[in-house]
Protein backbone atom coordinates (compact mmCIF):
# COMPACT_ATOMS: atom_id res chain seq x y z
CA UNK A 1 0.00 0.00 0.00
CA UNK A 2 1.30 3.43 -0.94
CA UNK A 3 0.32 5.11 2.31
CA UNK A 4 1.51 4.40 5.82
CA UNK A 5 -0.53 5.27 8.92
CA UNK A 6 0.57 6.50 12.32
CA UNK A 7 -1.50 7.91 15.18
CA UNK A 8 -2.08 11.67 15.26
CA UNK A 9 -3.65 13.50 18.23
CA UNK A 10 -5.72 10.44 19.23
CA UNK A 11 -7.13 7.24 17.81
CA UNK A 12 -10.01 9.00 16.04
CA UNK A 13 -7.66 10.85 13.70
CA UNK A 14 -4.84 9.48 11.59
CA UNK A 15 -2.05 11.07 9.69
CA UNK A 16 -1.04 9.53 6.38
CA UNK A 17 2.38 10.31 4.97
CA UNK A 18 2.73 9.58 1.27
CA UNK A 19 6.16 8.67 -0.05
CA UNK A 20 6.09 11.47 -2.60
CA UNK A 21 3.79 14.20 -3.82
CA UNK A 22 1.98 13.91 -7.14
CA UNK A 23 3.54 15.25 -10.32
CA UNK A 24 0.58 17.29 -11.59
CA UNK A 25 2.03 17.26 -15.10
CA UNK A 26 1.11 13.56 -15.23
CA UNK A 27 -2.59 14.27 -14.52
CA UNK A 28 -4.95 15.08 -17.43
CA UNK A 29 -5.96 18.75 -17.33
CA UNK A 30 -9.71 18.84 -17.96
CA UNK A 31 -10.83 22.16 -16.53
CA UNK A 32 -10.81 25.37 -18.59
CA UNK A 33 -9.87 27.31 -15.46
CA UNK A 34 -6.60 28.23 -13.83
CA UNK A 35 -7.82 28.03 -10.27
CA UNK A 36 -6.17 29.08 -6.99
CA UNK A 37 -6.28 26.04 -4.74
CA UNK A 38 -7.09 23.70 -7.64
CA UNK A 39 -7.17 19.98 -6.95
CA UNK A 40 -5.22 18.51 -9.87
CA UNK A 41 -2.71 17.12 -7.36
CA UNK A 42 -5.53 15.18 -5.68
CA UNK A 43 -6.72 13.23 -8.72
CA UNK A 44 -4.76 10.00 -7.99
CA UNK A 45 -6.28 9.94 -4.47
CA UNK A 46 -9.73 10.58 -5.96
CA UNK A 47 -9.37 7.56 -8.22
CA UNK A 48 -8.32 5.36 -5.30
CA UNK A 49 -11.20 6.65 -3.17
CA UNK A 50 -13.88 5.99 -5.76
CA UNK A 51 -12.39 2.58 -6.57
CA UNK A 52 -12.80 1.63 -2.89
CA UNK A 53 -16.35 3.02 -2.66
CA UNK A 54 -19.56 1.44 -3.93
CA UNK A 55 -20.01 3.17 -7.28
CA UNK A 56 -21.87 6.42 -6.54
CA UNK A 57 -24.86 7.31 -8.66
CA UNK A 58 -24.07 10.96 -7.99
CA UNK A 59 -20.95 12.88 -6.99
CA UNK A 60 -21.75 16.25 -5.40
CA UNK A 61 -19.08 18.97 -5.46
CA UNK A 62 -20.48 21.77 -3.25
CA UNK A 63 -17.63 24.21 -3.96
CA UNK A 64 -17.00 23.35 -7.59
CA UNK A 65 -14.62 26.12 -8.68
CA UNK A 66 -12.64 24.66 -11.57
CA UNK A 67 -14.42 21.31 -11.00
CA UNK A 68 -11.44 19.12 -11.93
CA UNK A 69 -12.68 16.44 -9.51
CA UNK A 70 -16.19 16.15 -10.95
CA UNK A 71 -14.94 16.34 -14.53
CA UNK A 72 -12.40 13.58 -13.93
CA UNK A 73 -14.91 11.36 -12.13
CA UNK A 74 -17.40 11.59 -15.01
CA UNK A 75 -14.91 11.45 -17.89
CA UNK A 76 -13.16 8.42 -16.40
CA UNK A 77 -16.55 6.81 -15.67
CA UNK A 78 -15.93 6.56 -11.92
CA UNK A 79 -19.44 7.83 -11.14
CA UNK A 80 -22.73 7.94 -13.04
CA UNK A 81 -23.37 11.68 -12.74
CA UNK A 82 -21.99 14.78 -11.04
CA UNK A 83 -23.62 17.83 -9.49
CA UNK A 84 -21.49 20.99 -9.57
CA UNK A 85 -22.43 23.84 -7.24
CA UNK A 86 -20.80 27.27 -7.26
CA UNK A 87 -21.77 30.55 -5.62
CA UNK A 88 -19.45 32.87 -7.54
CA UNK A 89 -21.56 34.31 -10.41
CA UNK A 90 -18.55 34.68 -12.71
CA UNK A 91 -17.51 31.05 -12.34
CA UNK A 92 -21.16 30.00 -12.51
CA UNK A 93 -21.51 31.77 -15.87
CA UNK A 94 -18.89 29.45 -17.39
CA UNK A 95 -20.50 26.25 -16.14
CA UNK A 96 -23.99 27.39 -17.15
CA UNK A 97 -22.71 28.28 -20.61
CA UNK A 98 -21.20 24.85 -21.20
CA UNK A 99 -23.71 22.63 -19.41
CA UNK A 100 -26.72 24.49 -20.86
CA UNK A 101 -25.53 23.68 -24.38
CA UNK A 102 -23.41 26.65 -25.45
CA UNK A 103 -20.03 24.94 -25.14
CA UNK A 104 -19.37 25.01 -28.89
CA UNK A 105 -20.19 28.73 -28.99
CA UNK A 106 -17.72 29.34 -26.14
CA UNK A 107 -15.00 27.26 -27.82
CA UNK A 108 -15.37 29.25 -31.06
CA UNK A 109 -15.50 32.58 -29.19
CA UNK A 110 -12.14 31.73 -27.61
CA UNK A 111 -10.61 30.50 -30.87
CA UNK A 112 -11.67 33.61 -32.75
CA UNK A 113 -10.67 36.18 -30.14
CA UNK A 114 -7.70 38.37 -31.04
CA UNK A 115 -5.81 38.55 -27.75
CA UNK A 116 -4.40 42.06 -27.38
CA UNK A 117 -4.40 44.33 -24.35
CA UNK A 118 -6.79 46.85 -26.00
CA UNK A 119 -9.18 44.04 -27.03
CA UNK A 120 -9.14 42.58 -23.51
CA UNK A 121 -9.75 45.99 -21.95
CA UNK A 122 -12.62 46.61 -24.36
CA UNK A 123 -14.33 43.30 -23.56
CA UNK A 124 -13.88 43.65 -19.79
CA UNK A 125 -15.05 47.28 -19.73
CA UNK A 126 -18.60 46.43 -20.86
CA UNK A 127 -21.12 46.62 -18.02
CA UNK A 128 -24.09 44.37 -17.21
CA UNK A 129 -23.05 41.46 -19.41
CA UNK A 130 -24.98 38.25 -18.81
CA UNK A 131 -25.23 34.72 -20.10
CA UNK A 132 -22.69 33.09 -22.36
CA UNK A 133 -20.76 36.32 -23.01
CA UNK A 134 -20.14 36.59 -19.25
CA UNK A 135 -18.88 33.00 -19.41
CA UNK A 136 -16.36 34.06 -22.05
CA UNK A 137 -15.32 37.13 -20.04
CA UNK A 138 -14.73 34.96 -16.98
CA UNK A 139 -12.43 32.63 -18.93
CA UNK A 140 -10.64 35.68 -20.34
CA UNK A 141 -10.13 37.21 -16.86
CA UNK A 142 -9.03 33.88 -15.45
CA UNK A 143 -6.43 33.43 -18.16
CA UNK A 144 -4.96 36.94 -18.33
CA UNK A 145 -5.06 37.97 -14.65
CA UNK A 146 -2.25 37.36 -12.16
CA UNK A 147 -2.63 33.84 -10.78
CA UNK A 148 -5.98 33.38 -12.50
CA UNK A 149 -7.58 35.43 -9.70
CA UNK A 150 -11.10 36.69 -10.38
CA UNK A 151 -11.59 38.69 -7.17
CA UNK A 152 -11.57 42.48 -7.27
CA UNK A 153 -8.13 44.04 -7.26
CA UNK A 154 -6.44 41.49 -9.49
CA UNK A 155 -4.90 42.91 -12.66
CA UNK A 156 -3.65 41.70 -16.01
CA UNK A 157 -0.26 40.10 -16.36
CA UNK A 158 2.44 42.51 -17.50
CA UNK A 159 5.46 40.28 -18.08
CA UNK A 160 4.14 36.76 -17.58
CA UNK A 161 6.10 33.65 -18.48
CA UNK A 162 9.02 34.27 -20.80
CA UNK A 163 7.90 37.87 -21.27
CA UNK A 164 4.71 36.76 -23.05
CA UNK A 165 2.49 38.98 -20.93
CA UNK A 166 -1.23 38.26 -21.16
CA UNK A 167 -0.57 35.48 -23.70
CA UNK A 168 1.34 33.45 -21.09
CA UNK A 169 -1.71 31.35 -20.16
CA UNK A 170 -3.92 31.92 -23.19
CA UNK A 171 -4.04 28.63 -25.09
CA UNK A 172 -7.11 28.92 -27.33
CA UNK A 173 -6.81 25.50 -29.01
CA UNK A 174 -6.29 23.76 -25.67
CA UNK A 175 -9.17 25.63 -24.04
CA UNK A 176 -11.48 24.83 -26.94
CA UNK A 177 -10.53 21.15 -26.74
CA UNK A 178 -11.28 21.02 -23.00
CA UNK A 179 -14.60 22.80 -23.40
CA UNK A 180 -15.66 20.45 -26.20
CA UNK A 181 -14.72 17.44 -24.07
CA UNK A 182 -16.94 18.76 -21.26
CA UNK A 183 -19.71 19.45 -23.73
CA UNK A 184 -19.57 15.79 -24.81
CA UNK A 185 -20.46 14.61 -21.26
CA UNK A 186 -22.72 17.48 -20.22
CA UNK A 187 -25.74 15.13 -20.15
CA UNK A 188 -24.12 13.61 -17.04
CA UNK A 189 -23.43 16.98 -15.42
CA UNK A 190 -25.82 19.23 -13.54
CA UNK A 191 -24.91 22.73 -12.44
CA UNK A 192 -26.55 24.80 -9.71
CA UNK A 193 -25.59 28.38 -8.90
CA UNK A 194 -26.08 28.64 -5.17
CA UNK A 195 -25.04 27.59 -1.69
CA UNK A 196 -23.20 24.28 -1.67
CA UNK A 197 -24.17 23.51 1.91
CA UNK A 198 -27.88 23.89 1.14
CA UNK A 199 -27.50 21.32 -1.65
CA UNK A 200 -25.58 18.97 0.66
CA UNK A 201 -28.47 19.21 3.10
CA UNK A 202 -30.95 18.39 0.33
CA UNK A 203 -29.07 15.22 -0.68
CA UNK A 204 -27.88 14.05 2.75
CA UNK A 205 -30.23 11.06 3.03
CA UNK A 206 -29.08 9.53 -0.28
CA UNK A 207 -26.77 6.62 0.51
CA UNK A 208 -25.59 6.31 -3.10
CA UNK A 209 -24.43 9.93 -3.29
CA UNK A 210 -20.78 10.82 -2.62
CA UNK A 211 -19.36 14.25 -1.86
CA UNK A 212 -16.07 15.91 -2.61
CA UNK A 213 -15.88 18.95 -0.34
CA UNK A 214 -13.12 21.49 -0.92
CA UNK A 215 -14.00 24.91 0.52
CA UNK A 216 -11.68 27.65 -0.79
CA UNK A 217 -11.38 29.14 2.68
CA UNK A 218 -9.90 27.92 5.93
CA UNK A 219 -11.33 27.91 9.43
CA UNK A 220 -8.06 28.56 11.23
CA UNK A 221 -5.30 31.11 11.40
CA UNK A 222 -3.02 29.27 8.97
CA UNK A 223 -3.60 27.76 5.55
CA UNK A 224 -5.68 29.64 3.01
CA UNK A 225 -5.33 32.99 4.73
CA UNK A 226 -5.47 34.66 1.34
CA UNK A 227 -9.03 33.48 0.75
CA UNK A 228 -10.40 37.01 0.95
CA UNK A 229 -7.93 38.05 -1.76
CA UNK A 230 -8.35 35.04 -4.05
CA UNK A 231 -12.08 34.39 -3.92
CA UNK A 232 -15.21 36.52 -4.24
CA UNK A 233 -17.06 34.42 -1.65
CA UNK A 234 -14.56 33.67 1.10
CA UNK A 235 -16.70 33.52 4.26
CA UNK A 236 -18.04 30.18 5.39
CA UNK A 237 -19.73 28.65 8.44
CA UNK A 238 -17.19 25.87 8.96
CA UNK A 239 -19.01 24.41 11.97
CA UNK A 240 -22.15 23.99 9.85
CA UNK A 241 -20.12 22.37 7.08
CA UNK A 242 -18.63 19.81 9.47
CA UNK A 243 -22.06 19.11 10.94
CA UNK A 244 -23.50 18.54 7.48
CA UNK A 245 -20.62 16.27 6.51
CA UNK A 246 -21.27 14.23 9.64
CA UNK A 247 -24.95 13.89 8.72
CA UNK A 248 -24.68 12.67 5.12
CA UNK A 249 -25.42 9.00 4.57
CA UNK A 250 -23.12 8.71 1.57
CA UNK A 251 -19.33 8.71 1.62
CA UNK A 252 -17.35 11.94 1.45
CA UNK A 253 -13.84 13.32 1.28
CA UNK A 254 -13.15 16.83 2.52
CA UNK A 255 -9.89 18.69 2.00
CA UNK A 256 -8.54 21.51 4.13
CA UNK A 257 -5.23 23.17 4.82
CA UNK A 258 -3.24 21.60 7.64
CA UNK A 259 -4.61 23.61 10.58
CA UNK A 260 -5.10 22.82 14.27
CA UNK A 261 -8.60 24.32 14.41
CA UNK A 262 -9.74 22.23 11.45
CA UNK A 263 -8.24 19.14 13.06
CA UNK A 264 -10.12 19.88 16.26
CA UNK A 265 -13.44 20.15 14.41
CA UNK A 266 -12.81 16.82 12.70
CA UNK A 267 -11.65 14.98 15.82
CA UNK A 268 -14.56 16.28 17.90
CA UNK A 269 -16.95 14.66 15.42
CA UNK A 270 -15.10 11.35 15.30
CA UNK A 271 -13.96 11.77 11.71
CA UNK A 272 -10.85 10.20 10.19
CA UNK A 273 -8.11 12.58 9.14
CA UNK A 274 -5.16 11.95 6.83
CA UNK A 275 -2.33 14.21 5.77
CA UNK A 276 -1.38 14.09 2.11
CA UNK A 277 1.54 15.97 0.53
CA UNK A 278 0.92 18.37 -2.32
CA UNK A 279 3.03 20.76 -4.35
CA UNK A 280 1.63 24.25 -4.49
CA UNK A 281 2.83 27.52 -5.92
CA UNK A 282 6.52 27.56 -6.85
CA UNK A 283 6.56 23.74 -6.32
CA UNK A 284 6.70 24.17 -2.55
CA UNK A 285 5.58 20.94 -0.89
CA UNK A 286 3.01 21.22 1.90
CA UNK A 287 0.64 18.88 3.70
CA UNK A 288 -3.11 19.03 3.24
CA UNK A 289 -5.75 17.43 5.46
CA UNK A 290 -8.09 14.87 3.92
CA UNK A 291 -11.10 14.21 6.14
CA UNK A 292 -13.60 11.36 5.81
CA UNK A 293 -16.24 9.55 7.88
CA UNK A 294 -15.03 6.91 10.32
CA UNK A 295 -16.94 4.27 8.32
CA UNK A 296 -15.09 5.09 5.08
CA UNK A 297 -13.24 2.21 3.42
CA UNK A 298 -10.66 4.58 1.96
CA UNK A 299 -7.10 3.87 3.10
Amino acid sequence: MLLEQTEFFDTTAKTVAAKQSVNVASVPQRSPFRYPGGKTWFIPELRRWLAQTSRPHLLVEPFAGGAIVSLTAVMEDLVDNALLIEKDPMVAAVWKTIIDGNGEWLAKRILNFDLTVPNCESVLAVKDVEGKEEGFRTILRNRINHGGILAAGSGMLKHGEGGKGIASRWYPETLAKRIRAIDAVRHRLTFVEGDGMDLMDAHKTEANTAYFIDPPYTAGTKGKRAGNRLYVHFQLDHERLFNLAGDVEGDFLMTYDDDAEVMEMAVSRGLRVCKVPMKGTHHRETLELVIMPARSQFS
